[in-house]
């Protein structure tokens, strides 16, 4: 009984739901959203709890999706209130939709309660390009795809095949909504942030809460203001917007807050260059990133079939999906903190290496370079991933690459140039427009819409790359934490806008600044590259791209899930044995973990992805990135703290499944930022599995 009321709530979140008020089941697009319920739902909690006080936009959100404000006393406290929450909607990736979808399946319910969409971007490995690499994933994880489009269909879960394009993107084109709430199974959900979306990522078991019309708990999280002013300079992108607060903030600034973007300079900035802001708010610790509806985000929607849902929001723009005035007015008083960006002042920037917060400016590069010694020969340049995508990040990129090839120019030898397009419709809309041309034409490889090289799906065969050399690779992703992304923890990775990728790519080095420097063209002569121009949305509109692009919306509630006992690669969970009460005792240090350690040295991905389905099988790579304090930061290495036990002293996993199997507890001992990243339901998960009581961190 309670679920079946919690679903007919949830569909009356949606202006468009059926009129029997149940699940609508699978969504090529989403509905418009009942911006008078939640209005309606946030005029009572600023009745009662609020006392009417001034808003920022995140707290309307947060606010208008209270489970039952009604049994709320007092307003909630930042970092001490636990809110319960109704997400409007859930989207997924394929690595860890596995964990998500199995753990779904003991709910016993026949459908998932709110609106839900797999997306297949995670297991195609960047390789030969485009088809090809799709085509060798259906090989190599036909099993992983078969399970989970017969889950979406059993389900009524929008199922989007490998090849259709990247998770963020795609909810950015078709389910993102301004003022909604949604988890997503992956960090840079936020990117949805861009189009005034509250999205958050999460674990598999969270996505599952809201899955199950159970209400999700969130710790009630301060509000971080960004105040933005003015206009970005021709050379400067959206993407240095972000970066450059990346530096200010570092990876765990924004740890406990929600980033709300506000300002004159809001107003300047192109939808998805707004996402690309928010995507990277994971960097910074935030639990997400947010910007008031503007008129970009009006003429996004248009643009991507969703007229509906801009005619709603542009009634409600100023009361629900904005801060109130009185906050723009005196932010210094309703935000937590207040983080200053002068939008003009902004030159390009480069982060990295090994850290997406250490941050240069374009006109220090080439000096810092030097002074620090990294590799100045660009290896590859690499354009794309969910981060720079969009429409106007290739056309800005493109129209570089057009003045290179004038010139008789292609990338520098020795550097490999590779464009990841976001999803099917940019691929589709890039060869239109003859973008897709004008990056080949200087020597690039189009790989599949997929995230390929920016979560570690690179093969970087022999032929191509350095071994394990020290080599420098510029590439507009989102993260570049060490070996991530082609398993060489020699491989420098700077993060930077696709222009400033474009002009590594065609100088080969790290220290060329395009803004002042010059190239030589095939001739030998001379020339400066004049600022890149795109456009914000195409001309003739988004091309619709190939039929098997398209989600599958095929509910078949009779439909058997196939997991074959034997598989390597799916597993069906059992529940952990619950805590006994009593205190923990005779428990072992198993590492004391020097410096950082993020999930990807928790739970790595690159060839570790297959097994995302396989509690036991991806447990042997539990914390084989962690260097040991106690051993002199060796990496992966322990002792044994118990005689009788073997091996006495070997790999994290090795002696973990040791204690375990003797029945002995073991801990972890941390320093700051434990778990950040991606991957962080594995990353709970695979200690608790071997035997893990505790892990103790700073924070």
């Amino acid at each position: 009984m309670f679920r079946q009321q919690a679903i007919r709530s949830i569909s009356r979140r949606y202006a468009t739901a059926s009129a029997t008020g149940t699940s609508t089941g699978p969504q090529a697009r989403a509905s418009v959203p009942n911006y008078a319920l939640f209005s309606e739902r946030l005029n009572l909690a600023r009745s009662t709890i609020l006392e009417n006080k001034p808003l920022t936009l995140a707290q309307k959100i947060l606010y208008a999706h209270l489970h039952d404000v009604g049994s709320m006393t007092s307003a909630p406290v930042a970092g001490e209130t636990y809110l319960k929450l109704s997400p409007d909607r859930v989207a997924m990736q394929d690595a860890s939709a596995q964990m998500a979808i199995l753990q779904f399946m003991l709910s016993g319910m026949a459908q998932t309660a709110v609106p839900t969409s797999i997306h297949c971007d995670h297991l195609v490995e960047a390789y030969k390009g485009g088809d090809l690499d799709v085509a060798r994933s259906w090989q190599s994880s036909r099993e992983i795809y078969e399970f989970l489009q017969a889950a979406s269909q059993k389900y009524g879960i929008a199922f989007w095949r490998p090849g259709s394009g990247i998770i963020h993107q795609l909810v950015l084109e078709n389910y993102a909504a301004p003022g909604t709430l949604m988890l997503g199974t992956d960090s840079h959900t936020p990117n949805a942030g861009g189009l005034g979306m509250l999205a958050i990522g999460v674990g598999g078991a969270d996505a599952v809460d809201a899955m199950a019309a159970i209400p999700w708990e969130l710790k009630a999280p301060g509000i971080m203001g960004v105040h933005l002013r003015g206009k970005l300079s021709a050379w400067a992108s959206p993407k240095d917007v972000i970066l450059a607060v990346a530096g200010k903030l570092s990876v765990r600034g924004g740890t406990g807050f929600v980033v709300e973007y506000f300002g004159d300079g809001v107003d300047s900035l192109s939808c998805t260059g707004m996402a690309t802001i928010c995507n990277m708010g994971a960097e910074v610790g935030a639990t997400t990133s947010v910007f008031p509806y503007a008129p970009s985000m009006a003429r996004y929607l248009r643009a991507t079939q969703r007229t509906g849902i801009a005619e709603a929001a542009d009634t409600y723009r100023a009361s629900y999906l904005s801060a109130d005035a009185e906050v723009v007015a005196d932010p210094s008083r309703y935000y937590d903190e207040v983080v200053e960006i002068d939008l003009a002042q902004l030159e390009p920037g480069y982060n990295g290496p090994f850290t997406p917060d250490l941050h240069t400016p374009r006109s220090k590069m080439t000096e810092t370079t030097q002074a620090e010694g990294w590799t100045d020969r660009v290896s590859a340049a690499l354009i794309g991933s969910c981060t720079n995508s969009s429409y106007q990040d290739l056309s800005r990129a493109a129209s570089l690459a057009r003045q290179a090839s004038a010139r008789g120019l292609r990338v520098a030898e020795g550097t490999e140039f590779l464009v990841s397009p976001g999803s099917e419709q940019i691929r589709a809309t890039m060869e239109r427009d003859g973008i897709q041309a004008a990056f080949e034409g200087i020597g690039a490889t189009v790989l599949a819409n997929a995230c390929g090289p920016c979560i570690g799906q690179w093969n970087r065969d022999a032929g191509r790359a350095p071994s394990r050399e020290s080599n420098s690779i510029v590439s507009s992703f989102n993260r570049n934490f060490r070996a991530r992304n082609d398993g060489n923890p020699n491989t420098l990775n700077f993060l930077a806008s696709p222009e400033m990728v474009l002009a590594a790519a065609l100088s080969g080095r790290l220290s060329f600044n395009p803004l002042t420097d010059k190239l030589r063209d095939a001739n030998g002569k001379e020339f400066a590259l004049e600022p890149p121009v795109g456009s914000e949305l195409p001309a003739e509109g988004y091309a619709a791209g190939r039929d098997e692009y398209k989600p599958l919306l095929d509910h078949q509630p009779d439909r058997q899930i196939p997991i074959d006992p034997a598989s390597q690669r799916l597993q069906s969970l059992d529940a952990f044995k619950p805590w006994n009460g009593r205190d923990f005792a005779d428990t072992r240090v198993l590492v004391t973990v020097q410096g950082k350690c993020t999930t990807d040295h928790i739970s790595a991905a690159g060839k570790w992805l297959k097994y995302k389905g396989h509690l036991e099988n991806l447990a042997r790579n539990t914390l084989i990135g962690a260097a040991n304090a106690a051993m002199d930061g060796a990496v992966n290495l322990v002792r044994n703290a118990v005689p009788s036990l073997t091996p006495a002293e070997g790999t994290i996993p090795d002696v973990a499944t040791s204690y375990r199997d003797a029945g002995v507890p073991w801990m972890v001992i941390a320093d700051y930022n434990y778990g950040e990243g991606s991957a962080r339901e594995h990353a709970a998960m695979q200690p608790r599995f071997l035997g893990c009581n505790m892990v103790v961190a700073r924070s």
